[in-house]
Parts: C-alpha cells; structure tokens; sequence
C-alpha cells in the first residue's frame, strides 16, 4: 500500500481524498494555488506545496509543478480527484514515466474513452447499445445532412472529444442542420483544440442514466448501482439520485451487469461511469467517465462502500475488496449541488464566507471544505458544497433532504441553496417523474 499520496486538486474533491487516505493510514500533500493557500485540504493535509498562481493553467494545470511537488514530498502516487487532469492521459502517462502510481485507470483507457466516436465503436463491438447516429466523426457538411436524414429528426451534433454540454447542437429539421453543424464544430475547436463533431438521434423525453463501476487488474468489475441525473442545466448536473425512479429492479439488474462486463473485458483499472440515455424502456450508451464523480457519494450511501479507499486499494494492485454479490443496494440517497451562484441570474458570487451552519443528523452528510471565514475564490469551478441524503425509501429521503436544506446556512455571499429547496417541493420531482429536460422547462415557467 502507498505511505504518501500527493492529491493533484483542490477543494471538497481534495479534502473527500486526504479523508479516505487517513483512514487507510496514507499521509497525503496538498497542492494548491496562491488564491487556495487558506483551504481546507491545505490546512488539513500532512504536508503542502504552492504550485503556482490562481489561473488554473498555471496551478492545478501546471503538470511540470506537480510532478515536482510530487518528487520532492517523496510522494508514491498522485490522486488526479475531479477535473483538472483526472482525463488527461498525457498526464497519466508522464505520472507513471517519473515512476508515481496514477490513482486512475491507464493512460491507454483514458485516451480510448475520452474519444467519444471511438468510445462508442468499442461498447458497440462488446454488445452495447448506443443511440442512433453516424459510425464515426462527419467528414463534412453533406455527410451530415444524408445521416440526418436516415435517423430522422430531431438530431443532436456533439463534439467528439471534452463534455459539460460544449460543442452540442439540436437540428430540429433539415433547415437547421447546417447551422448546428457549423456552430458545434466552432464551439469543439474553440473548447478542446479538436473540431471532429457526429451526429446522433435527439431523444425527446430521455432519462440520464449512470452506472458507477469499478475494475482491478486481476481481470474482477463490480457495479455499485445506477444513478439518475437527470436533473440538469445546460447539461451541468444539479441533483442526482440513487436509485432512479425510473427503473425497476429488472433494468438496473441489467444494465449494471452489462456495463460492468464491458470493462472487465477491456481491462479496466480503477473507478468508471458509464453513462446512458434512458427512454421507453431502452438504454442507450453515450459516454464514459474514467474518473472518479462528483455524484460517487450517493452510491456509497446506498452501498456503505467507501468508492475512494477502493480506488486507491486497486491503484496500489490489490483486488477488489467485494464480489458481486456481497454488494448490497440499501435505501435512498440523494446529493444536491451547492454552488456559489445567484439561484435567479445562475451569476458567480464568490466573496467571503460569513455564518455557515452545515445540516447534521441521522444519514446526513456534507462534502464541502467552507468555513467561517474562508473566501471563495473566483478563479474556480464554483461548486462549493455537496449536500447528501439517505432513507430507507425514497419518501423518507425527500422528507430528510427538505429538512437539511431548512438547516444549511450559507452566509455572506449568493449560494444555490433557495433554487434546491424550490425543486425539492415540485410535485414532479417529488412524483420522480422528469427528464433531463425538466429543471430548463422549470426554470423558464417560474
């Protein structure tokens, strides 16, 4: 087992890690910007080192500095944690060439995956169904237009490589197609340097469906459930739940024994996410996540398992610590994303932190690295606390959710809290019935 992890991140996602590494009895470094020298992992960390001012690029993007950081703390692994370089298999790889274990899948996973045309060629060869489309990047603007028209309209015109809802456009009909396609070519090349779009059938009222996954390099995959994410903006997440109201018994059966034969069969190390579109009853892949997620403590809730010491545990080459069956799905859980946002204008509101009061209580739980005091910066994401529920049913979550949303204070600047006690008192969200259209219809009728 490592002796010394160094955490290439920053923030709840930081702190969640150097939490799982104490418990496993791992020392930990922090690394941080010049804007994060007061943070939470830092204070908490065994060791910390600056890496650089607070524009990312030069910071937790710097991977000349990490790796300096890591060599000179005598750091055995580095931990990517959530964005950043979780994704970069350039990364992964210079992390292994200056002899740290990468706390992630392989540099070869990362750059199969991340490719999200040949991500799909792969789960289709292994007997995934994915959603309608062209078989690979569009060689031009006709090649569109001909598969538009032979998977019928509506159709959607995504990048091939990145996420987060860049490079994707809606073609209602054929009199829009050049336009979409023009615009998610710009919009890929100007975001990730790589201007490869395909095209896929727009499902109207779809679900998003995640399977979260775990593999070892001793040929073992688990499953840990599904969750729903459904509830989106600008295909940015807001809250997710585990299990979905969407399901029966039968279909995440399924679907979780399916996911997780495909990256037992293509060697999967580390922790995963499939991810689906769910609509009248099919499933339909469209991407995969070699990282650790934002969403993994609901699984966790529900499971009891800790996903982080297991990730670590198969970095280090053990196996995983359960079989499939010993993997028990017990409850509800539900996490709401808190971001230092006006929940009217979605404006960033980052300042200074003045009265904070954290929900407690039976099956409450709250990732977040706030204090009293702390500023928010505003060079960063601006998620700023994750608030995670659990029930033995999903009446009892809601119920608990709504009363820990009554408690959490956030004071001193704009916070999203006001939009999820809205959302967690509509009916439809209460009846589970919702797509990942829904939260954007909502917030243009209130």
């Amino acid at each position: 087992m490592f002796e010394k992890i160094l955490i290439a991140n920053r923030g709840e996602i930081a702190l969640r890690i150097h939490r799982a590494c104490r418990e496993m009895g791992i020392r930990t470094v922090a690394v941080h910007s010049t804007a994060d020298a007061d943070a939470m992992h830092v204070r908490l960390a065994d060791e910390s080192v600056c890496i650089g001012p607070p524009p990312a690029k030069d910071s937790y993007l710097n991977i000349p500095a990490i790796l300096t950081a890591a060599s000179i703390t005598g750091a055995d692994a580095i931990h990517p944690g959530i964005g950043f370089m979780s994704e970069n298999a350039a990364f992964a790889e210079m992390v292994e060439q200056h002899g740290f274990a990468f706390i992630g899948p392989t540099p070869e996973h990362i750059r199969l995956m991340g490719d999200k045309v040949t991500a799909k060629k792969t789960v289709q060869a292994l007997g995934m169904p994915t959603v309608p489309g062209s078989d690979g990047a569009l060689q031009s603007l006709d090649d569109a237009i001909k598969t538009a028209a032979r998977i019928g309209y509506p159709v959607l015109i995504k990048a091939a490589a990145g996420g987060g809802g860049k490079g994707m456009k809606v073609a209602d009909d054929a009199a829009g197609i050049e336009e979409a396609y023009t615009l998610a070519r710009g919009e890929a090349r100007a975001a990730f340097g790589n201007d490869e779009v395909y095209i896929e059938k727009y499902l109207q009222r779809p679900r998003h469906i995640e399977v979260q996954l775990l593999g070892d390099t001793h040929g073992n995959a688990v499953y840990f459930g599904e969750r729903d994410c459904s509830i989106q903006r600008r295909h940015q997440k807001v809250i997710e739940e585990a299990p979905s109201p969407g399901l029966n018994g039968s279909e995440r059966e399924e679907i979780g024994l399916l996911a997780a034969d495909v990256i037992r069969r293509i060697g999967y190390r580390g922790v995963g996410t499939i991810e689906f579109l769910y609509e009248n009853g099919k499933f339909y892949f469209i991407e995969m996540n070699t990282r650790l997620q934002i969403e993994h403590t609901i699984s966790e809730m529900i499971t009891g398992i800790d996903l982080v010491r297991e990730q670590i545990r198969v970095a280090a080459g053990l196996p995983i610590s359960y079989q499939q069956s010993e993997i028990a799905f017990n409850g509800h859980a539900i996490e709401c994303r808190i971001n230092a946002e006006n929940p009217e204008t979605f404006l960033p509101s980052p300042g200074t932190i003045v009265g904070y009061h954290p929900p407690g209580g039976l099956d409450v739980r709250v990732d977040s690295a706030l204090y009293d005091g702390y500023r928010v910066p505003s060079n960063y994401d601006s998620m700023i606390a994750k608030l995670i529920v659990h029930g033995a049913t999903r009446n009892e979550c809601l119920l608990r959710l709504r009363r820990a949303l009554e408690e959490f204070v956030i004071g001193g600047i704009n916070t999203t809290l006001p939009l999820h006690r809205r959302l967690v008192a509509q009916p439809d969200f209460i009846n589970g019935d919702y797509d990942i259209h829904w939260l954007e219809g909502f917030l243009e009728r209130k």
